[in-house]
């Protein structure tokens, strides 16, 4: 891993020799037409020649908005960046340039490459592409690294004055598509061989499996830990769930069902055939398994039967910085920070909620306590599924927090979780 300066020029003798560019800092850049300085939209994705030792860009994908048809310019055509806007040189014949028609060996880098999963196949460990580091000199761009830190995450959402670690940038000589020959739209996981790779969030991990052949699916999902072994079963799709538990053994079913709450066991085995969902049945203890097959027969449930303990609550005295740097070094899925609740006590009572994006964009000195919002709409412990999606439907949080009859918050339950038990409760 290389950690090399970001946005550098260097400028021997007033000649400008190299630009090293983020590409989140690129998208959605003016585009306009060099000499009359005219607008030409906007932007929108670059598109990249794989080949070796680096891809080289061969273009640059644009749109004007609503109604007006994408164009493809091509690198020849781009006259030079700056700060505040790309100019190109204008098509020969005065009009629009030609519209943008993928091409075998081409990779666009906001369609295929951002937000993406990089699977470590030596390790079986995994990241995810927050940005992508490009070198422009003498006219040519060229993709030299993957950015897989916190930072990149914040350059994508304007935030990026908020970073503070060091950038992990990974040379693009050790990641490669799976396929270059038969690259297509639906094939954009990637593949390195790093010894130092952090887990990726469960969901990321899930699709990057299900892109995998049966052999290498095998082998990177035996290898995952009972915790996150269960955590990708939860957010894999049902024909993946199906190919994944085939792989394991008894006791390691057996431990991978124990990490799994009721509803997620229960979530799990409707996606399977009969017979095999009774005979995985034998394996969760018997009240947990009458709740969950309560929970298919669609009988009456209540809140704490949906509830999960995996979310973040602070005091109010806690600061906006100490609060984001506990995100950052957690290793919990991006669907759990959502929301930070704050409580008071031992008792843990609940005293107000803070959305992600307010706690980014605040003062690191600012307390949890004067950025909260309070009262917070809550959910009743003995309520049902059904009064759950209505608070769902009339609210449309993604999250709800669970209290008993004194405020205590318990846990909380997740939009997702509820929409799975409906559909299981009418598919029954």
């Amino acid at each position: 891993m290389s950690n090399p300066p970001s946005n550098v020029t260097s400028k021997p003798a007033g000649f400008e020799a190299f630009q090293l560019l983020y590409f989140s800092k690129l998208l959605g850049r003016r585009i306009r037409l060099d000499k009359t300085n005219r607008k030409n939209g906007r932007l929108t994705d670059l598109v990249f020649r794989l080949s070796e030792p680096y891809p080289e860009a061969v273009g640059i994908l644009i749109e004007h908005g609503k109604g007006h048809p994408s164009e493809l310019i091509p690198w020849a055509k781009v006259a030079r960046i700056e700060d505040e806007a790309i100019f190109i040189t204008p098509y020969e014949t005065g009009g629009p340039y030609p519209r943008f028609i993928d091409q075998k060996g081409w990779i666009l880098l906001n369609e295929h490459l951002m937000g993406q999963t990089i699977l470590d196949t030596n390790g079986r460990r995994t990241e995810v592409v927050n940005d992508v580091h490009l070198l422009f000199s003498k006219g040519r761009m060229i993709l030299v690294h993957v950015d897989i830190s916190f930072n990149g995450f914040l350059r994508k959402w304007g935030l990026e004055g908020l970073t503070k670690a060091k950038d992990q940038l990974i040379s693009w000589r050790y990641v490669q598509p799976l396929s270059v020959e038969d690259h297509t739209k639906d094939i954009v996981t990637l593949s390195v061989a790093r010894e130092q790779a952090t887990e990726l969030p469960s969901e990321d991990l899930a699709d990057a499996l299900e892109v995998l052949s049966g052999d290498e699916q095998q082998a990177m999902f035996s290898a995952l830990d009972p915790d996150k072994a269960a955590a990708v079963l939860v957010d894999a799709e049902p024909r993946a769930k199906r190919q994944l538990i085939a792989f394991l053994s008894e006791e390691k079913a057996r431990q991978v069902l124990a990490k799994m709450s009721v509803l997620q066991i229960a979530d799990f085995f409707s996606n399977l055939p009969h017979a095999r969902a009774s005979e995985l049945m034998r394996l969760v203890p018997p009240a947990r398994a009458a709740r969950a097959e309560a929970i298919m027969s669609n009988a009456d449930v209540p809140a704490a039967t949906f509830m999960s303990e995996k979310f973040f609550a602070f005091t109010p005295e806690t600061k906006a910085g100490d609060a984001l740097h506990s995100l950052r070094d957690s290793a919990a899925s991006n669907r759990y920070i959502s929301y930070l609740y704050v409580v008071a006590g031992e008792e843990r009572n609940l005293q107000g909620v803070v959305g992600l994006r307010e706690l980014v964009v605040a003062p690191e000195n600012a307390s949890l306590g004067e950025l909260m919002v309070s009262p917070v709409v809550t959910a009743d412990h003995d309520c049902l599924r059904e009064d759950l999606v209505e608070l769902f439907a009339k609210y449309q949080f993604r999250m709800l927090p669970v209290v008993d009859a004194h405020d205590r918050l318990l846990g909380v339950v997740r939009y997702k979780d509820i929409m799975q038990g409906s559909k299981l409760g009418s598919a029954n």
